[in-house]
Order: structure tokens, then C-alpha cells, then sequence
């Protein structure tokens, strides 16, 4: 049962860690940062850390952060930290490459510096910084909570999973080589990494909150996430319910629509979920971030700021605008990339639905684990024509073909050679492999067909095109052979007349930031997105809801940055009263009238 304040329920007794996990694009830094400020207030010393990856910890609580606390203005007891796991990545790196280098030959040293490039060091840095903290008393001492803002679930679980996954991996491997080179420092940590689970498994110490909008799509990911985490032996758990809306104005179709959705969904809890405690936090009038705005978050009263006034928002276009200039290419690759909770696996589907519709053949697909394409996509109606073909990129089928094929092909190694490939196969890297070989596959069919790829959330597909060279290496020194299309791939995703990237975010500060973070990351890589597609903004559409409203013009500001700032080109489409699902929703998602009202 849902507690009467907002966040009462949690607040009335809490562990001393508290971690805040759910899909990306729930508002899980917010209410963390709230979480974390309301306990402050309380009289409790708080540590509020961050482990996500994409983090935007500083820009919610307008500090600038780092890797060590920082007493956060204006509340006292609160410090706030932000572990960057790249920072964590290039220092394990130099821990181990730095006592070679004058050493032992040049291109030795780069041999090293190159085996430790690729994304399973990044993890495993991000994480040894991580269990130092749940697993050191001394390195919290000073604390009552420690409240951590984690990554979305996919990259939470992989965190959580990762001390019996290295562990065993430790155990077991007894040459000292992996993916990741040398495996001493993570010896050194094992002890750590066995405490940090012990931690992580305390129903007296630890609660494990999870964060999800009112939405069946995001209610069911919660439900999963839920369940596996208690597979992990993590089973103290809560369920916050963010954004909860009840329209005030009967009058305003789609503040009604909203509101129905939304009691549908929580009517309608996932058995995972329902046995839940919880709490809920309403759909607030005010954007979440600083200090006034989060203490009035758990206060349930609006900060005194006045709100800004709208600007006016020119040069959009609708999406089916794109779309047709993308038909006229007759063939091509198109990804939509951005943060988790945008709307990319929407999008995609309805942008691939109207490519067939037209005539054209077209595979969509996706790269990303928790996609629901089944629910937003009838793939039997939708492919009546014939012209549409869905597909998914499968993790465990992927990695289970790759390490068959690499065992049959290396049949004429001796024992001890042999020994060394299984072990390497054995490494969490492998299934990274495994997958970027699938994507490689995926992109070199749109050389005869459109290809629209819903890809990964923003950390995972960047590791994907990122990591194409190393993986690149990876794949010829396990493999021994690097297939045509992996050698191709680069030049396909900069190549313009092939490739369009289109950067799906929402109206609001931090899915913007943090395209736009992506946007640069893409641009270093020699990708430049075609367009930015602004998805779910009440600007674009008619609403008299108070909260609507005042939601609707603090947007115009975001949608101005946007267009002055980010992008050459960008997309705007509306809210609507009806989830975009089936040929005729998604239809109805691409004509969406363009332009931003005031």
C-alpha cells in the first residue's frame, strides 16, 4: 500500500544503504537526490553517490562533482560524489601498464595499453570503485546513509552481477590473462568483491529501491529487474512509483488520457511488483533539479522560483517529414540512438513501419536486451505486405554460435593452447564480441535494404561503436579471421549517404544533456547524427491541465536550447492521449503536427 506523503514510506525507517535503480528516463537521479536531501534535513549525515556511467548527478543537484565527496550547498549533512568510471578506467590501466613502460619494448607496452582498452576495463574499474565503498566500513565511516544513484537496470544488474561473474572467473582461471589482461589487480580485490556482495544481499542493511513511471512498458522492466535482483540474493525491496499523474482539468482530453493510462498501469502491477511496499511520487508541476525543486519533490509544494516564460520554438518538422526524405535514398542504415526512456524502440518501429509501407523492404531490428518491439509493434498486420521483416539480436544465441564457431575453427591447437582460447571464451568480454559481430551482420544488409535499428541505451551503443576497432583486433585474435562485414563497418557508420542517425531524447534538461553528450561522443567517432527527434512534448500539443500547462512551458526553454544549440535538424512530436501501438498508432505517431506552442 502506497503511503499517504510523498516518500513517507521510505523515509519512515531506512537501511543504511539505499540504492535507487529502473529504467533510464524514470527520474531515478531525482528522487535518489531527493531521497538523500530529505534524509539530510532529518539530521542524518548522507553520502549520495552516483555509479552511473551517463550520470547527470551534477546537473539535478547543481554542484559540480567528483570522484571525492563534496558537501553539497545549502544542506546540511549532505555531501555528493560522482565515481567516473572512465577516470576509474584510464587509472586501473595506468596501475598496470606504468610499471612496464621503460621496461619492456614499445610495442609491448601498447600490446598491454591495447587489451586494455575495450569496455569490460571501464566496468570493472567503475565497479572496484563501487564495492570500496559498500565494502569498506572505513571508507563510510563518517555516514549514516550512504544513498546510491545507480545506472538503468541493465547496467545495475550487470554491476550486481559482476563479483560472482569475476570471481568465478578469478577462481578459475589459473594462466593470469583475460580480455582484460592481467588479472592481479582484481585478485588483490576479491575479498572486497565477496563483501560488497554480502552487502548488497542484507535485508537489515540495504534496501534496494526501484523507480518506474506509471507505464506498463516501464512497470514490466521494474518487474524483471525485480526479479533477477532477487535471483542475485538481493530480495530488501521497495517500488517508487514517479510521475503519477491525476488530471485536474476533465475538460483537457489528453490530461484525461494520462491519467487513465496511468491507473490503468498501476491497476494492473506486475505480481513481481505488487507485493511491494511502496510509495508514489506525483507529476509535478516544476522541473526537478536543484535544491528547491527536490526538497519540493518529498514536501508536495511547489518552490517559490517563478517560472520562466515561454519562447517560442521555430523550424521544427514532423517526423514523417524525414522519414520521406529518407525514402527517396531507396536503401540505408537508420539508428535511433539516445537515452534510455526517450522512445527509441517507438520510433523506430514507426519509422521502419512507414518505409514498408511504401514499397520498401526494411529489417528492423535491435541490439538492445530489454526492447519491447512486440509491444509497441504487430509485426503480423504491420508486415502484410510482405515488406517488413522484425528481428532481434539475441545475447546468449549470439554468444553461444560465436564460442562454437571459434572451438570448431581452432581444432588443430595443441592441449595447452586450447586451454588458453577456452578460457579467454569463458570471460564476460565474449558475449560483447558476440553481439558486435550480429550488429556488424545487421548493418551490412542495409547495402540491399533499409535497416532501422533500435538500438541499445546511449552507454551500450556507444561501446558498440566505440569499441569497433578494439573489438575489431578482439575478433581477429580469437577468431582468427576478421569477417568482411566487421572490417566494413566503420566506414558504413560514417558514411552519410549510408547511415542516419537520428538522436531521440525528451523535452526535459537531462535526456537533452545528455544527447547532446552523445551527439559529441558520435561526432569524435566520425558520425554526424541526420537529425535530433524530440519525442512526447506538450508544447506540440493542446492541453489546459494546470500541470500540463505549466509542464508544457518550461519545455519551450529545452526545445530552444535544442534547436540552437544541438541540432541542424529537428523532429518534434506531440504527446499523445493514446499509446503509439500498432500500424494505426504509429501512424498516428509520425503525422503529429509539428511546432511548439506557447
Amino acid at each position: 500500500m502506497a503511503d499517504t506523503a510523498t516518500l513517507g514510506g521510505l523515509l519512515a525507517a531506512p537501511p543504511r544503504f539505499l540504492f535507487f535503480t529502473g529504467k533510464g528516463g524514470v527520474g531515478k537521479t531525482s528522487v535518489a537526490s531527493a531521497t538523500a536531501i530529505a534524509l539530510a534535513d532529518r539530521g542524518r549525515r548522507v553520502l549520495l553517490v552516483s555509479t552511473d556511467p551517463a550520470s547527470n548527478l551534477d546537473e539535478v543537484l547543481g554542484v559540480p562533482l567528483s570522484a571525492a565527496p563534496r558537501a553539497v550547498p545549502s544542506v546540511a549533512g549532505l555531501e555528493a560524489s560522482n565515481l567516473d568510471p572512465l577516470a576509474a578506467a584510464a587509472a586501473y590501466r595506468e596501475r598496470v601498464v606504468g610499471p612496464y613502460r621503460g621496461v619492456l619494448p614499445d610495442s609491448a607496452v601498447a600490446s598491454i595499453e591495447e587489451q586494455l582498452s575495450g569496455a569490460c576495463t571501464v566496468e570493472i574499474a567503475a565497479f572496484d570503485e563501487f564495492t570500496a565503498l559498500l565494502a569498506d566500513p572505513a571508507a563510510t565511516a563518517s555516514y549514516d546513509h550512504v544513498v546510491f544513484d545507480t545506472a538503468p537496470t541493465g547496467h545495475t544488474l550487470r554491476l550486481l552481477a559482476l563479483p560472482g561473474a569475476w570471481s568465478t572467473f578469478i577462481d578459475t582461471n589459473t594462466l593470469g590473462t583475460s580480455c582484460i589482461g592481467p588479472l592481479s589487480g582484481l585478485a588483490a580485490a576479491h575479498d572486497r568483491y565477496r563483501a560488497a556482495v554480502a552487502s548488497l544481499a542484507d535485508t537489515a542493511r540495504t534496501v534496494l529501491v526501484l523507480v518506474s513511471r506509471p507505464d506498463r512498458l516501464a512497470l514490466d522492466e521494474a518487474a524483471r529487474a525485480a526479479a533477477e535482483l532477487a535471483a542475485l540474493g538481493v530480495t530488501n525491496q521497495r517500488l517508487v512509483l514517479n510521475g503519477v499523474f491525476r488530471a485536474a482539468d476533465s475538460g483537457d482530453a489528453l490530461a484525461v488520457a494520462l491519467a487513465s493510462r496511468a491507473a490503468e498501469a498501476l491497476a494492473a502491477l506486475p505480481a513481481g511488483l505488487a507485493g511491494l511496499e511502496r510509495d508514489e511520487v506525483p507529476l509535478v508541476a516544476w522541473t526537478p533539479v536543484g535544491i528547491a525543486g527536490l526538497r519540493a519533490l518529498t514536501a508536495g509544494v511547489a518552490p517559490t522560483e517563478a517560472a520562466e516564460p515561454p519562447i517560442p520554438v521555430a523550424g521544427t518538422a514532423a517526423l514523417i517529414e524525414l522519414v520521406g526524405e529518407l525514402a527517396g535514398r531507396g536503401r540505408g542504415l537508420v539508428l535511433t540512438m539516445g537515452k534510455g526512456g526517450a522512445g527509441k524502440t517507438t520510433l523506430a518501429a514507426a519509422i521502419a513501419t512507414e518505409l514498408a509501407a511504401g514499397g520498401h523492404a526494411v529489417e528492423l531490428t535491435t541490439t538492445d536486451p530489454a526492447a519491447h518491439l512486440d509491444a509497441v509493434l504487430d509485426a503480423g498486420d504491420a508486415a502484410g505486405s510482405g515488406s517488413l521483416r522484425v528481428s532481434r539480436i539475441d545475447p546468449e544465441r549470439e554468444t553461444a554460435d560465436y564460442v562454437a564457431e571459434v572451438l570448431a575453427d581452432a581444432g588443430g591447437l595443441d592441449a595447452p593452447a586450447r586451454a588458453v582460447l577456452e578460457e579467454d571464451l569463458r570471460s564476460p568480454c565474449t558475449a560483447e564480441i558476440a553481439v558486435f559481430r550480429a550488429f556488424a551482420r545487421t548493418v551490412a544488409e542495409a547495402a540491399e535494404r533499409f535497416v532501422v535499428l533500435d538500438t541499445a541505451p546511449t552507454g551500450h551503443t556507444l561501446l558498440l561503436l566505440d569499441a569497433a576497432r578494439a573489438y575489431h583486433r578482439e575478433v581477429g585474435r580469437q577468431g582468427g579471421t576478421v569477417p568482411p562485414e566487421v572490417d566494413a563497418l566503420l566506414d558504413r557508420l560514417t558514411d552519410a549517404s549510408f547511415t542516419s542517425v537520428l538522436v531521440v531524447t525528451l523535452p526535459e534538461a537531462t535526456p537533452i544533456h545528455e544527447a547532446a553528450a552523445l551527439q559529441a561522443d558520435l561526432r569524435r567517432a566520425g558520425i554526424e547524427p541526420a537529425a535530433w527527434v524530440v519525442n512526447q512534448s506538450l508544447a506540440a500539443a493542446d492541453v489546459t491541465d494546470p500541470v500540463l500547462v505549466a509542464r508544457a512551458r518550461a519545455e519551450t526553454h529545452y526545445l530552444h536550447e535544442v534547436a540552437t544549440r544541438h541540432a541542424s535538424r529537428v523532429a518534434l512530436v506531440r504527446m499523445l492521449a493514446d499509446p503509439p501501438t500498432g500500424p494505426q498508432g504509429l501512424a498516428r505517431l509520425l503525422a503529429s503536427p509539428a511546432g511548439a506552442g506557447t
